[in-house]
């Protein structure tokens, strides 16, 4: 067997089996630092680096639990490994229990070293790429990583800062690609949370009979189908925070159990009698009217306040322009990186044009519109023609209305524009009402009116 090269630290106080298998290990081709004295150990763990240590247990000067808690004290993440013998293998238990990787009892195989040699390096490697990743991950939703000079975001910006440290819920509005699952994690990576999990999930994609069982869990049996236990997203979150992305489209039976959760900060998996005690911090976000659906009795008004402990709304691209070239340059630094092009900025035509763009995809939209036409070019700088943007100037009220027969009734004008607005929001009221400006229902008196030419009626559904 075969790993890669790593230092170890040999601790034996036979010499024989001191050199067998120091050369064994560099044969394998591993740099061994071989030892017959635990004082010597010591002083060599408090001044050099070592990727594993295999100690005897038994040595004529100090034992190796003294090498194994020096180790733990000046190199915490080296693997230590006891050679023991089999009367003191209770000893060698014990030792685990104080961070010792694994034992290995005499006589053994030489192969036996080499394969717990290779699986303590493995360990070790993936353990610190996992900090490595945990402390990129981390480092990608510091509050330095989130950009924009608006007043506007520098107002959420000082809000996440006041918020993250603390425990208490918050709830996230704002339109489509504005950004709120990365303010989320911003909340959760600058929290004292930020070492245990960050649970995401969209509460709009998941079916609401399914939804019960992702969030809460259940029992083996608890209805067809659940073959198995499931521990659930709260119980997954424990210690950390739960991100609950479109809460606004929770089905409304779901939100009187998502109250009573939070009120008990307990959970009850499904078919269970047992109250599950929560340490969960919960962040929910929703692209929806909040007040509009509460108005509508869709959604619990009291749920809303405990969510909203502490509200945080995401203003639009469309509301904060100053921060398109800061949002631009940012994605193209990205985009151009991964596709290993050096692009220097924008042309003055292509930067004024993302400035015209009414963007109602948000950030969301201008990365993508950002990525493509890093696709597209070839020459040193984004052009206008690689955004594919829609260009044509937005026609003005006055020109369109210069277009309109001279018979056109003001009433029939209410109601061609009126039949424009609601399909435009796919026959949602509520919505219309809104753009309208008219109450909802203002709006329902106007249902059996028809646009021009009888060719468009208001939908009667909401």
């Amino acid at each position: 067997m075969t790993t890669d090269r790593c230092r170890i630290l040999l601790v034996e106080d036979d010499p024989d089996m001191l050199d067998l298998v120091r050369e064994h290990l560099e044969q394998e081709g591993h740099a061994v630092v071989s030892l017959g004295r635990g004082v010597d150990a010591i002083a060599r763990l408090r001044a050099e680096d070592f990727d594993l240590v295999l100690t005897d247990l038994r040595l004529p000067d100090v034992d190796g639990m003294e090498v194994l808690r020096t180790s733990r004290d000046a190199q915490r993440e080296v693997p230590v490994i006891l050679i023991t013998a089999f009367g003191t293998i209770e000893t060698a238990i014990q030792a685990i229990r104080q961070g010792a990787y694994d034992f290995v009892t005499k006589p053994f195989a030489l192969d036996e070293i080499s394969l717990l040699v290779a699986k303590a390096w493995e360990a070790r490697r993936l353990r610190e790429e996992n900090r490595r990743l945990r402390a990129e991950v981390a480092g990608r939703y510091r509050l330095h990583n989130l950009l924009g000079r608006s007043p506007a975001m520098q107002t959420v910006f000082a809000l996440i800062r006041q918020a993250a440290p603390g425990d208490v819920n918050v709830l996230i509005t704002g339109e489509s690609g504005t950004g709120k699952e990365l303010v989320a994690k911003a909340l959760h990576f600058n929290s004292g949370r930020a070492d245990r999990p960050f649970v995401p999930i969209n509460c709009a994609a998941v079916p609401a009979g399914l939804l019960e069982s992702e969030l809460f869990g259940h029992v083996k049996g608890a209805f067809t189908g659940a073959i198995g236990s499931r521990r659930g997203l709260f119980r997954e979150a424990e210690g950390g925070t739960l991100f609950l992305d479109e809460i606004g489209d929770m089905a409304p039976e779901l939100q009187a159990k998502l109250l009573r959760v939070i009120e008990d900060r307990t959970v009850r998996p499904l078919g269970s009698d047992e109250a599950i005690s929560l340490n969960v911090r919960l962040v929910a976000a929703t692209n929806r009217d909040v007040f509009a659906r509460i108005r509508e009795r869709v959604f619990r008004e009291d749920l809303y306040y405990r969510l909203a402990v502490i509200p945080l709304h995401l203003p639009p691209l469309r509301e904060r322009t100053e921060d398109i070239p800061l949002l631009a340059e940012h994605f193209l630094h990205r985009a151009a990186t991964a596709a290993g092009k050096e692009i220097g900025g924008f042309t003055p035509e292509a930067m004024a044009a993302l400035l015209r763009h009414p963007w109602p995809g948000n950030a969301r939209e201008l990365e993508n519109v950002v990525e493509r036409a890093v696709t597209l070019t070839t020459d040193g700088q984004i052009a206008h023609t690689t955004l594919l943007l829609d260009l044509s100037p937005t026609p003005s009220l006055a020109s369109v209305l210069a277009q309109l027969t001279p018979r056109l009734t003001l009433r029939q004008l209410m109601d061609e524009y009126t039949a424009l607005v609601l399909r435009q929001v796919d026959g949602d009221k509520a919505k219309a009402a809104a753009v309208l400006g008219v109450s909802k229902r203002t709006l329902y008196r106007r249902k059996g009116s028809t646009a021009i030419g009888d060719s468009v009626s208001i939908p009667e559904t909401d």
